[in-house]
């Protein structure tokens, strides 16, 4: 997620103009502020008195609708444990019993705050299942809570897990698509009106618009799916992003329901998709039920006064860091609207938990990208990692580290030894190395270890890793400005990056529009949060068919889509060994290659023609005479030099 969140200090309902235009024209707000200014500087609006941020107390509320977390569970699980939480006015000095065959209650954990109990549960592997009654009693007053246990699935495959051999595309379902327009505006919930001409305000998008635009998807060789967080947030601004999580296990209304995501990713396996979610540990919307209503005072991390996190995750393994850096790199607030999590809270780690197993096994995702993943207590990550892929080990996960160094970056991924005395069991992370590397490449000079050296130098540092074939590598992201601007809408850079993209080891994803030549720079991040033309009744083009899209935008749609394809369906892409030459005179060549085939790609990333004598490669070329283009289907002669034209790549399959 951003290191850049624009300010959220509204406490009241904003109205706006309900509005859906055709060429919304995303023009910043005057209230949001950028990180790093100064608590002084920040503009409050008018009418609206600046938070108070001081130290939060377990002050019970009084609780309008009652809940019990988790809603249900399973027969069947790894771990027989849970944790059941209830919340509701004044119940803790209230008795607790369960009668269901199968089911133990072992501890009955009370905290600060009356209004709520923690209820340790044993779910034997021969309990029944069905509906049963919690219940609480005191001085002849009984309450029952409905619990119910369900079968575990035990469907073979149902939870794949992505690998080298997917092709990850990433959308915001607010931008993507409004396929029920009846969900826009919910009654009773903050910022409940839409304005697709405000980049912080809700546009409309929803869970049925993506799956309206699945086919769009396979047709492009997508083969898995990274939507954006779509838990609820109520939050009263900027709650489109899906960041600040007010309720762990409620799909947002204006997104549809828990049903219709469980239906999202049936729809996406029956297609040959699978579904990563977007979660976060660090923190949640300062809306949030429990908040609003803090269990205890250890429940987040607090301060006297707003306290923002350094955002300097080498602290975490700099052998000379004082511990005042480390301390506040973890525990300060990302924040002024996200209160930061205070996962050693043994009951806090386990609703955390309890709540990603429960959205697994419901609705049968297959991979996790954890948010801001360098922020939460590290030691409670490595075992919410461990307790995930005991349950479920296909499943896959890979951790936002947007952090500088390769070192620094592979310490966050599991069995390095780089650590001492510290295993993540994180299986991968967003490969932000590879990213500025490959940008830096098509996009500044080139030196001994500037431009496409630094993409050299990144992958010679792979032994870092247990296994970099898992890690995610991309050219933009929901944060960053988008990769067509960033080369400065050169064509020929365009596609060599697309071709980096989809040739080099890991797992590559693509940002929704990327495919269209979408465009904008990061500042504010909403600019690159665009709408998709054509997900909205009314817009004046629609790119998602061919006929809506301009020569240019066709062209390049068929060009990712021609190389996605190819690589869908060549196994050589996904998981041959990769084979890199030291790059000379701005010319980078590599080979993936296995048993079957061998694929050499070249690229020149200089301005001028270059000319390439192949006989440095003979170790990789000796048994192949010619290679064909995979795009354009031409053929060369291995036995003569290679003429690169300025800023482009050649991918060939290698032929004798």
């Amino acid at each position: 997620m951003t290191r850049i969140f624009v300010c959220m200090l509204l406490s009241c309902l904003f109205v706006i103009s309900c509005t859906n235009k055709v060429t919304p024209t995303l023009e910043p707000e005057k209230e949001p502020q950028e990180q790093g200014i100064p608590d002084a500087e920040i503009k409050i609006p008018p009418g609206v008195e600046k938070p108070n941020y001081g130290i939060i107390e377990p002050t019970p509320k009084t609780v309008n609708q009652s809940r019990v977390d988790p809603p249900f569970w399973w027969v069947g699980m790894y771990n027989p444990e849970i944790q059941v939480m209830i919340h509701d006015n004044i119940i803790g000095d209230y008795t607790v019993t369960v009668d269901h065959p199968g089911v133990t209650l072992t501890k009955v954990n009370k905290v600060e705050n009356p209004n709520y109990l923690f209820i340790d549960l044993t779910i034997s592997n021969v309990a029944k299942t069905g509906k049963f009654p919690i219940k609480l009693t005191r001085n002849g007053t009984t309450k029952e809570y409905p619990f119910e246990l369900r079968q575990r699935y035990r469907t073979t495959n149902r939870i794949q897990g992505i690998s080298d051999k997917d092709f990850v595309y990433l959308l915001m379902p607010d931008r993507f698509s409004n396929g029920d327009p009846s969900n826009d505006i919910v009654p009773g919930m903050y910022q409940d009106q839409i304005n697709r001409d405000r980049m912080y305000y809700r546009h409309g998008g929803d869970l049925q618009g993506i799956i309206n635009h699945l086919d769009y998807l396979k047709d492009l060789g997508v083969t898995a799916l990274w939507i954006n967080p779509v838990q609820e947030n109520d939050q009263p601004y900027e709650s489109y992003h899906g960041y600040a999580i007010t309720d762990h296990y409620m799909i947002d209304r204006r997104f549809g329901t828990n049903k219709l995501y469980k239906e999202l990713v049936d729809k996406c396996h029956d297609m040959g998709i699978k579904v990563v979610m977007d979660i976060i540990h660090n923190h949640v919307g300062d809306k949030h039920f429990f908040i609003q209503d803090l269990p205890s005072k250890d429940w987040i991390h607090q301060y006297s006064a707003f306290t923002r996190t350094t955002y300097r995750a080498p602290t975490l393994m700099d052998p000379y860091a004082s511990e005042a850096d480390k301390e506040r790199m973890s525990d300060a607030w990302f924040d002024y609207h996200m209160p930061d999590l205070n996962q050693k809270n043994p009951l806090l780690g386990k609703y955390l938990t309890q709540n990603n197993i429960w959205w697994i096994e419901f609705s049968g995702i297959d991979s996790y990208r954890v948010d801001t993943y360098a922020y939460p207590d590290q030691e409670y990550m490595a075992e919410w990692a461990k307790a995930i892929l005991q349950e479920y080990p296909n499943f896959h996960m890979f951790a936002e580290t947007w952090v500088h160094g390769s070192p620094i970056q592979a310490q966050f991924t599991q069995n390095n030894n780089l650590r001492e005395g510290y295993n993540s069991n994180m299986p991968a992370v967003t490969d932000f190395q590879l990213y500025y590397a490959i940008n830096e490449a098509l996009d500044r000079n080139q030196g001994w270890t500037e431009g496409i050296a630094r993409v050299y130098f990144t992958l010679a540092k792979d032994f870092l890793y247990e296994d970099p074939t898992r890690n995610v590598v991309f050219l933009d992201n929901h944060d960053l400005s988008r990769f067509y601007s960033m080369i400065k809408e050169n064509d020929d850079k365009f596609k060599s990056g697309i071709s980096f993209l989809l040739t080099t080891r890991g797992i590559p994803m693509m940002y929704y529009g990327t495919e269209i030549l979408l465009k904008n720079y990061s500042d504010p991040d909403g600019k690159v949060r665009q709408d998709f033309p054509g997900g909205w009744t009314g817009d004046v083009s629609n790119k998602f068919t061919s006929a809506g899209r301009s020569e240019k935008e066709n062209e390049t749609f068929e060009f990712v889509k021609k190389l996605a394809n190819y690589r869908k369906n060549n196994e050589v892409l996904q998981t041959g060994r990769l084979t890199q030459f030291v790059p000379e005179d701005g010319v980078y060549t590599y080979f993936r290659h296995n048993q079957q085939k061998t694929v050499m790609v070249m690229m020149n990333t200089h301005n001028n023609i270059a000319n390439v004598a192949l006989d440095r490669f003979q170790e990789r070329l000796s048994t192949f005479s010619k290679g064909e283009n995979i795009v354009s289907g031409e053929v060369f002669d291995l036995g003569k030099e290679m003429v690169l034209p300025p800023n482009q790549t050649v991918i060939l399959e290698l032929k004798k």
